[in-house]
């Protein structure tokens, strides 16, 4: 699991800062402390999902003081929305394990990430209506296309995914964690009723 101590690994507990505007405008610090919405799997050992904010297509400025996150019901956001996560992936191993539990590996996900874990193929691919903004934070991991495409992403590499099928393996022998926003886009199958499209 990723450490807590200062080995240079991202800790579990992340502190994350917010700002808001005082009564006469003036920019303050609204928020200072642990991401409220980390979950450490039980099922995966080293597996952490951590929703550091979100935004949806009516997110206004000032901040209202409301942290968006507690009320996200879906991690793939809609057009217009957003969200950003800190993940913590741990090596391919654990799930090559004589004990890991698919099926409650599953379950939990499904709990802990709705509108992201159904999307998830046997093999551990997916694919979200999202641009996906990233950086690895911490540690390698390969990102696997179709075709057998796949490239390998080392500490402060970046990616852009553009609503592509894919999957993360971590084919080291230690924890790797990325920073990622995801975008909500529009598909050529979304509907939009304010253009007629």
């Amino acid at each position: 699991m990723a450490s807590e101590t200062s080995s240079r690994r991202v800790p579990v507990h992340i502190r994350r800062v917010v700002t808001e505007h005082g009564n006469k405008g003036a920019a303050r610090f609204a928020e200072d402390g642990a991401v409220p919405r980390t979950d450490i799997f039980k099922t995966v050992p080293g597996l952490v999902s951590r929703m550091i904010w979100s935004t949806s297509a009516s997110t206004a400025v000032p901040f209202d003081g409301t942290d968006p996150t507690s009320q996200v019901t879906s991690f793939v956001p809609e057009p217009g929305e957003t969200r950003f996560l800190v993940l913590t992936f741990p090596p391919d191993a654990v799930f090559m394990s004589p004990d890991f539990n698919g099926p409650a590996a599953m379950a939990e996900n499904l709990a802990v990430s709705p509108g992201l874990a159904e999307r998830f193929e046997p093999d551990g691919k997916h694919q979200t209506p999202t641009v996906d903004y990233g950086i690895v934070l911490d540690g390698e991991i390969w990102m696997e296309l179709d075709d057998a495409n796949e490239t390998r992403l080392s500490q402060f590499d970046t990616f852009v995914q553009n609503g592509t099928r894919h999957a993360w393996r971590n084919k080291s022998d230690r924890p790797a964690t990325i920073a990622v926003v995801l975008v909500g886009a529009r598909t050529p199958d979304t509907t939009d009723y304010d253009d007629g499209l």
